[in-house]
Parts: structure tokens; sequence; C-alpha cells
């Protein structure tokens, strides 16, 4: 008989009727109540054994993380906590599980033994909710842009550009490395590598998202990116997937517009087709709140600060404005700041942003006009020779979600200020043409899918909100 999905299930009512279910034991009370679960909603199905009728042999096999076929029919549940429960007619063992030697036990365990079962971690009520809300979030993504008419763009992961000259990138070769070609010089001759040239893996695909705009107007890349920093923070990856718009005739304000629009789209839908699953999070994420000193805590729960930014316009900003209001507040003057903000030009830390999130304007914020010495080579340089026209998004909780900017369309402060920063242009020479055939007023920006989901699910580690995380010294699976 074809399997009926335990989302599906719960959402029907008593019969007769046969149906079959699949799925993995997560606790059998008493020879009696197994709880299943097929990872397709967090709610269990409750199955009912009769154990005299069930063979001895099957009733054994039943352990937590077994999975099993059961055909039964649904009755009115005389327990709390679901109207259905389904009583089984017959119980198929279709994986056993040794309860001695199974991770994940019916108990609450840390977040740190499941990131070392992270191959079991899926099963759990609290990773199945991360993963359930990232999917929705991932889609949602395509649908927005998609309903706007964007050309999906599937930008190169094998790259020899650094899109921004951090140069934290992962060589990609198919040397010998025991066994290094040299040229005269005695370095290592890149041009018998399989490129002929020295490539990496892409840390943005921005500079060809760029490229797009120019011919489809508006695109959008989703894909993943990579970035060889040595940091063991909660907030870094090696491996991170990156959505980056790049829009033709779009100025910094358009750019923000879309920015802000697509953030409130994503998070509604997330809200809506996943509030079992964000119910339970937030419920796991007051329970942690409790833990800490009051001064701590966090003054909304998650579906609060979710909606927060769904009911409140972004705070719009300049860097100056933002300097003077974070050098006159309380916290600095009592040097509550670990960062003390003394002179403009610094770069902004985390603690900075949410407070002038969290503290000051109690709303989502965009910083405008950067100094241009702390930002990219690409951003359009204003007038003042001073600032350019970038934007960073700062949400409650996470600080930067987003950072973007209006491109530098112009030719010659384009090449004057890849030279300021030792850029080679004959490198980025194709970048170039797409100023000198046809330039316009372009802009776009950088969305760390990571950090979104971070902030949707309430999570405080972001190796929790990707599958396999991985980090220095760590690339299991």
């Amino acid at each position: 008989m074809q399997r009926t999905k335990i989302n599906t299930v719960l959402k029907l009512t008593a019969s007769s009727r046969l149906i079959t279910v699949k799925g993995w034991v997560r606790t059998f009370r008493s020879n009696r109540f197994i709880a299943l679960n097929d990872g397709s909603t967090i709610h269990n199905l409750q199955i009912v054994v009769d154990f005299e009728k069930m063979p001895a042999e099957i009733l054994k096999r039943i352990t937590t993380g077994a999975c099993i076929s059961v055909l039964g029919h649904l009755a009115n549940s005389q327990g709390q906590g679901q109207a259905v429960e389904l009583v089984a007619q017959n119980i198929e063992i279709l994986g056993d599980s040794d309860p001695e030697k199974f991770p994940l036990q019916p108990k609450k365990h840390s977040l740190e033994f499941l990131r070392e079962n992270a191959h079991l971690r899926f099963r759990t009520n609290t990773f199945g909710a991360i993963f359930r809300v990232r999917n929705v979030l991932a889609f949602g993504i395509h649908e927005f842009f998609q309903e706007k008419g964007f050309v999906y763009i599937h930008s190169p992961i094998i790259t020899s550009s650094d899109a921004e000259g951090a140069g934290e990138t992962f060589r990609v070769t198919n040397f010998d490395l025991n066994n290094l070609p040299k040229d005269e010089l005695g370095r290592v001759d890149f041009q018998q590598d399989f490129f002929g040239k020295n490539t990496n893996l892409t840390v943005s695909g921005q500079l060809e998202a760029e490229l797009g705009a120019m011919a489809f107007s508006e695109v959008y890349t989703f894909g993943p990116t990579f970035r060889a920093e040595n940091s063991n923070t909660t907030r870094h990856l090696a491996e991170f997937w990156m959505i980056e718009p790049e829009m033709a005739f779009y100025n910094l304000n358009d750019n923000m517009d879309l920015a802000e629009e697509m953030l409130k789209y994503v998070i509604k839908n997330a809200l809506t087709k996943c509030a079992d699953d964000i119910e339970f999070l937030s419920k796991r994420l007051l329970e942690e709140e409790q833990q800490k000193p009051l001064a701590e805590r966090s003054e909304m729960n998650l579906v609060e600060k979710l909606n927060f930014c769904l009911n409140n316009s972004f705070e719009r900003i300049t860097y100056t404005q933002a300097i003077e209001i974070l050098k006159e507040s309380n916290h600095n003057k009592k040097k509550k700041f670990q960062y003390l903000v003394n002179e403009w030009g610094v770069d902004l830390q985390s603690e900075h942003e949410r407070y002038l999130v969290e503290k000051h304007f109690k709303k989502p914020v965009i910083l405008t006009d950067y100094p241009k010495k702390i930002k990219a080579f690409y951003m359009r340089q204003n007038d003042d020779g001073q600032t350019v026209r970038a934007m960073d998004i700062l949400f409650p909780g996470i600080g930067e979600i987003v950072g973007g900017s209006q491109r530098e369309e112009r030719l010659e402060k384009l090449t004057q200020r890849m030279n300021e920063m030792q850029i080679p242009t004959h490198e980025l020479n194709w970048y170039l043409d797409t100023r000198r055939f046809g330039t316009c007023e372009h802009a776009g920006f950088g969305l760390g899918f990571e950090r979104l989901v971070l902030f949707v699910t309430g999570m405080t580690n972001i190796r929790d909100v990707i599958p396999f995380a991985r980090t220095p010294k760590n690339c299991e699976f």
C-alpha cells in the first residue's frame, strides 16, 4: 500500500480505512505506544500497538532509531497532544537499530554533542525544524526573484578572480603536490596546471552576475561560496551559500528598497509555512534565555523578533550619522563597548550594529555611505571623495545580514580605485569591458544565506544551520 506522509495523516480524521506510514521510531513506551516521525513535520504520530496480537519477535525489534512501516487505521486519540492516532494492524521492520549503540536516546542532547554526531542530528526535533525552515527560506528566495522576472544565473564555483581582493581563497589544482613544476625563477608554474593559470574556489558570484545584469537587466545568483579564513567563531564557515542579485538601472535607493522587500517576503513566507517549527524553536530559545543572567536576556522571543522586522520600515541613516550616535551613546561613554568608537573611519563591529538596531532605533537599520577605505573597489564613489555608495542592513541579534552597494559604472573611476588598491586591471579586463561597452547605473547586494537562517531559527552558531559544516580542521562526510 502507498505510503502516506505523517504531516498529511495528522490532518485527517478517524476512519476505518487502512493507511500505511513509514518512519523512524522516536520512542516505544510500555510495549504499546510508538512515537513515529518521518521528517515531514516536527510532530510525531502515535502508533497504538496491541502487544498481545503483535509477534514478540517484532516487538523486540521496535527500538529507538529503528525504521518501520505500519499498516493501520486512524482512531480518535485518547491522549493529549494529538487528535488522532494510528491503531496498528501490521508492523514491518525496515531497518533495525541497536538501542545500546544508537547515540540519540530519547532525552535532551547538547548542541555540541549533536555537532559531534552531525550525521544523525537531522533526526532530532531541533535540527528537523531548522532544516525544514532552511528549505522554505531557500525556495522563498527563488519565488521572490522569479515573481519579479529576475534571471537565475549559475555563477562559477571555480574562478581565477578574488572578487574582493581578500586573498583568503582555496586554490584549485590537479598538480601532484609532491612534485610541483617550477618556472625559471623557482616559482610554481601554473601554466602547466589544468586551467593554465592560478585558480581558486569562488568567494562571490557578484562580478559574474554583473555581466548578466548588463544583458538581462535583473539577475540573481544563489550558490556556494568559499573563504579560507582560519576562524573558529560561531559566525564563520569555510563553505557557505550566498544570494547575490545584480540590477541594471538601479541606484542605491532602489537597491535598499529591493533588499528590504526581499527580507520581509522570505521571513513572512517562513512564518506562514513553518509555523509549527518556528514555534518549537521559539520555545527552545526561551528555555536557553532562562539560563542567562537577566541583563543578557533578549527583550523579544523569536516570533516577536521576526514580526518586529516585518512590521517596521527599516531606518535609513548614513555611516557618519551612525558614528555620531555611537560616539555620544552612554554605552560608549561608560565604556560598555568592547571596541570604543572614537573617530570617523573605523569599521563597525557587531556590538555597534546591534546597539543601533536594538537600543537606539529599536527597528532594523540600513547604514549607507561608508568610508571608501574600508569597502571594496567596485563600489561607486561619492562626490566627497571620502565615501562610497555602500549599504549594510542590520538586524536584531545578528548585526549585518545584507551588504551591498551601487556599483561604480565609470571606467576611469573604477580603474583608478583598482590601481589604488593594487588590484591588477589586466586580470579583470573582462569585468572592465562592462564599463567600456554600454555601461549604465547599476547596483546589487549579497545576503549570506546561513545568517538569514540563523536569524529566522534563533540559533546562535552558524554550524547549526548548514547541513554539513566546513570549518578549520573539520571536513567530515
